[in-house]
């Protein structure tokens, strides 16, 4: 076993806290938090004064003229010098972009960018929302769940290149953990796999599911379910620490055969 997994490993049996995911603001500071709350209900505009794409979004540095703002939507054509309106969004502090490997001291994600007298089309593809915001406003609402569970959103697994994933150093497929649940129920395993569904904020925690391509969408031991405070993306590769619970109820018939609470999550 490798030292990153034996970490990982060991961090879970001394019960290791978790590191704080990066989620909708609650900054320490009042006056930030104001300010903050104020932009996301309200809205802004400027001109943009940097601008980059990426994952299906498009980032705009906005300088309203007493203080320069991030904010993302879906993809749309604009450029440095270009005035535009940035319609209500929620806000993202310290939101670290893995495939921009950067992180915003603050980012607002909102449903609508205005350059000009034009917007992003209505029409635009949904893209793959970033790890850690809600979905985005006027976005289809999801199927009715019982309370406090996650909403079952995400790319669809056919989607995602589920090929040449490797087996975690000491651990097993996912196929596997269903296969011997009765033996590893309370007990920690490493599992590596791609996220294929991405929740976050839910209950305190951030809820993914991971495949591997091992099991099946008949025998229903192909996709594992995870709690995490960590933060991911859609298609990312993680390896996952965490403790195999079996049966978890959650109420209203809607019951988990198995899944990793509290897990530790790795982007690879």
């Amino acid at each position: 076993m490798n030292k990153t997994n034996c970490l990982l490993l060991a961090a879970l049996l001394a019960a290791m806290p978790l590191a704080g995911a990066q989620g909708v603001i609650a900054a320490a500071d009042p006056d930030v938090a104001a300010a903050a709350a104020a932009a996301a209900a309200a809205g802004f505009s400027g001109k943009v004064v940097e601008t980059t794409n990426t994952a299906g979004y498009t980032y705009v540095l906005v300088d309203t003229g007493s203080q320069k703002l991030w904010a993302a939507s879906t993809l749309f054509d604009v450029k440095a010098g270009d005035p535009v309106s940035v319609s209500a969004g929620t806000p993202m502090a310290n939101y670290h972009s893995p495939s921009l490997n950067r992180t915003f001291d603050l980012v607002y994600f909102t449903g609508g960018i205005s350059v000009n007298s034009g917007t992003a089309p209505a029409s635009a593809p949904a893209p793959v929302l970033p790890a850690g915001h809600p979905p985005l406003p006027g976005a289809k609402a999801a199927p009715a769940l019982p309370p406090g569970h996650p909403a079952l959103t995400g790319q669809p697994a056919g989607k995602i290149d589920l090929t040449n994933i490797k087996r975690a150093e000491g651990g097993q497929t996912i196929a596997e953990i269903f296969a011997g649940q009765k033996q590893l129920a309370g007990k920690p395993v490493l599992v590596r796999g791609k996220v294929v569904k991405y929740n976050a904020a839910i209950m305190g925690k951030n809820w993914l599911h991971i495949r591997d391509g091992s099991g099946t969408d008949d025998a229903k031991d192909n996709d594992l379910a995870v709690t995490t405070t960590a933060a991911a993306m859609l298609g990312d590769t993680v390896l996952v620490g965490g403790v195999v619970t079996t049966n978890k109820d959650f109420g209203a018939g809607y019951k988990y055969v198995v899944i990793l609470d509290d897990a530790q999550v790795t982007v690879e």
